[in-house]
């Protein structure tokens, strides 16, 4: 059995995973973040190889062509989001856990390449009402890219029973104590 393991979170926006996979990757030193390939631009601030690997339509195609994506999809028309296999390996390399922080159908694409490999977990916000006034507290959604965010997220939501773990973010610290028990476990 191969020891190469991954550790996948996914969650509808504004459920809390970038602040519960920011806190695990600061208290686990054995976890390092799987940067994703993307061909959208740069946003300021943004740093190739570290937010993402910033990739023309052509390169990312022939990475597909190439098979070197354990995952990808057209998120946006025209806009890929993917997971390069190389990426893994790199963290793999290191003697370290990929925390591969992603989309719902990435996250099961992955689970179903490496199986018993990845753990899968699954923020849940406590209802929708919870994460409109979560997403509507940023300031930073109109009214129609909130009714966007909450369509997709009761999408992503009917897919939940298809993780290894959900974990109800209701209070952020214990719905971290719950992710990095899980974590813990799993690696151990």
């Amino acid at each position: 059995m191969n020891s190469k393991k991954i550790i996948i979170i996914t969650a509808p926006s504004g459920a809390g995973k970038t602040t519960i996979v920011k806190k695990l990757l600061a208290a686990m030193p054995q976890l390092a973040f799987s940067v994703s390939a993307a061909t959208r631009p740069a946003r300021e601030n943004e740093v190739d190889g570290r937010d993402y690997y910033f990739l023309s339509t052509e390169a990312f195609q022939q990475h597909i062509d190439n098979n070197d994506f354990a995952e990808y999809e057209m998120v946006y028309a025209g806009k890929y989001y993917g997971t390069l296999k190389s990426e893994l390996q790199r963290i793999w390399d290191e003697h370290r856990t990929p925390m591969v922080d992603i989309d719902v159908k990435g996250a099961l694409s992955i689970k179903e390449h490496y199986h018993d490999q990845a753990l899968t977990i699954f923020i849940q916000p406590p209802s929708l009402e919870a994460l409109a006034e979560r997403l509507g507290g940023r300031g930073t959604e109109t009214q129609a890219s909130l009714e966007e965010r909450l369509g997709k997220a009761r999408y992503e939501l009917s897919f939940a029973h298809q993780f290894d773990e959900i974990v109800v973010n209701d209070q952020l610290d214990h719905a971290y104590a719950q992710v990095k028990k899980l974590v813990e476990d799993f690696l151990a």
